[in-house]
């Protein structure tokens, strides 16, 4: 669970490796982000050079490069999705648990409504960020702050300016494996809400006992961790699971790694792919 008062430390290691991606990985970049690196500002330097990747000359462990794939490719996916969605009339874009993305301010869409929904720490620590770094506030961004624990979200972003009578596309990236199923629920008839034309473009994990024997142990080993960090995983999903969740939305299309390698990482000159199954990525239409 997101501490009351303290901003995301999974929202920080999505955004190192995000920007250790930038720096380190062989080109062509899966996910172009000039912003990636200078949003993390002198403050989380020294961390950046500790985080998994900055040495091309070290073989990186297995786990700690497909993660970072993962990581990137899941950005990049929302990303193509997301100009899908505007050929298609979409004019807002949502981002649940927006952390450190970095999208507003590359946005190419002029007409295109940016609003960042998280906890209000993270945002204000983001919000700092930004100041500290002298990155200017992108003209079409509004932060929602919400703390799901008291606010409702619909109201939230109404209040913003948020209009749920126009065609949006949501990125739900990062946050689905933190959620009670009341609470995923709640959010997905949300966003069922909105009018034809609208998407989603989420992550989930499989359950452990989906998983062959070797990968089980890269998973306890991740659930480990961000339990460590306060942010333990509560949520996992089959890929027949998810489908029957997702019963109002059309023409659902479910990454595996095997997909996902080979749409963003064929033919790469470095080791940067997924490993194992345990990470899709989903993408819906109403």
């Amino acid at each position: 669970m997101m501490q009351p008062y303290a901003p995301s430390r999974t929202a920080l290691r999505v955004a190192l490796r995000r920007a250790a991606h930038q720096l380190y990985d062989a080109r062509p970049l899966v996910l172009e982000d000039p912003i990636a690196v200078p949003i993390l500002g002198p403050a989380y330097a020294d961390e950046l050079s500790r985080t998994p990747g900055r040495n091309p000359e070290n073989k990186e462990r297995p786990f700690s490069v497909g993660l970072r794939a993962f990581l990137v490719a899941r950005s990049r996916y929302a990303e193509d999705n997301l100009a899908l969605a505007i050929a298609q009339g979409c004019r807002q874009y949502v981002l649940l648990g927006a952390g450190l993305d970095t999208f507003a301010h590359r946005n190419p869409y002029p007409d295109l409504q940016v609003f960042e929904v998280d906890h209000p720490a993270t945002q204000q620590w983001k919000r700092e960020l930004l100041a500290a770094t002298a990155l200017p506030a992108p003209a079409n961004l509004t932060y929602v702050p919400v703390d799901f624990e008291h606010h409702s979200l619909a109201p939230q972003l109404q209040s913003a300016g948020f209009n749920s009578a126009l065609p949006t596309f949501f990125a739900w990236l990062g946050v689905v494996p933190y959620l009670t199923l009341p609470a995923f629920r709640s959010t997905l008839s949300f966003i069922a809400t909105h009018p034809p034309g609208s998407g989603v473009v989420l992550d989930y994990g499989q359950p452990r006992s989906a998983l062959p024997l070797l990968e089980r142990l890269a998973h306890d080993s991740l659930v480990s961790r961000v339990q460590q960090a306060g942010e333990p995983f509560k949520l996992f999903f089959t890929p027949p699971q998810v489908a029957a969740e997702l019963s109002a939305f059309h023409t659902l299309e479910d990454l595996g790694s095997t997909e996902i390698n080979a749409r963003y990482f064929s033919n790469r000159s470095d080791s940067l792919k997924l490993r194992g199954s345990a990470g899709r990525l989903l993408r819906a239409w109403l």
